[in-house]
């Protein structure tokens, strides 16, 4: 599979998963709100089925810290088909850690480190290869609310550690729009 197919996969999933991004924008109004009642979960759950097959589905929780700032962890597994190629098929996973910080009640900040493995082209070599690719996000976006709980983000984050010969990521940017149900 060519870096290109690579490119092409990471943008269906990232514009056409359908992301239930977890909801960090709870408030909490007494210091001793039990630590199961600060749990936030959420992640995303993606697909398409036809020529090309991708399924991603990326879990995560996270715990209010204090009534603006909030952490969690998240793990991440994604599987690409490609019917049109020979060994066109190969699947990706990994893990998360991040940090959401509350600006304004519907404004926040976000840094997050990823490491995702997944099949690298290696142009010396002319093949492909497992590699382990690290990134640091930071941005931050919009959340709308709606009901108690529920609500969409809108988020904006850029690669700092981004290396377009070691990524899973076409660009250094991600943006994510996710719904809390």
């Amino acid at each position: 599979m060519s870096l290109l197919k690579n490119k092409i996969l990471l943008a269906f999933i990232l514009v056409f998963s359908l992301h239930f991004a977890a909801n960090a924008q709870r408030e909490i109004y007494q210091d001793s709100i039990p630590f199961k009642d600060r749990l936030y979960f959420g992640g995303n759950f993606g697909m398409q089925f036809g020529s090309v097959t991708l399924l991603d589905l990326s879990p995560l929780v996270g715990v209010m810290i204090t009534p603006r700032f909030s952490s969690g962890v998240g793990i991440t597994y994604q599987y690409f088909n490609d019917k049109r190629y020979i060994g066109g098929e190969t699947s990706s996973y990994g893990g998360r850690v991040f940090s959401r910080y509350n600006v304004l009640p519907n404004i926040f900040t976000q840094a997050e480190f990823e490491s995702i493995n997944f099949d690298n082209y290696n142009i010396l070599q002319d093949r492909f290869e497992r590699i382990w690719a690290n990134s640091l996000f930071l941005g931050g976006g919009y959340f709308a609310p709606f009901g108690p709980r529920g609500g969409a983000n809108f988020t904006f984050l850029y690669n700092v550690l981004h290396d377009n010969l070691r990524s899973p990521y076409g660009e250094p940017y991600v943006i994510r729009v996710g719904f809390v149900l």
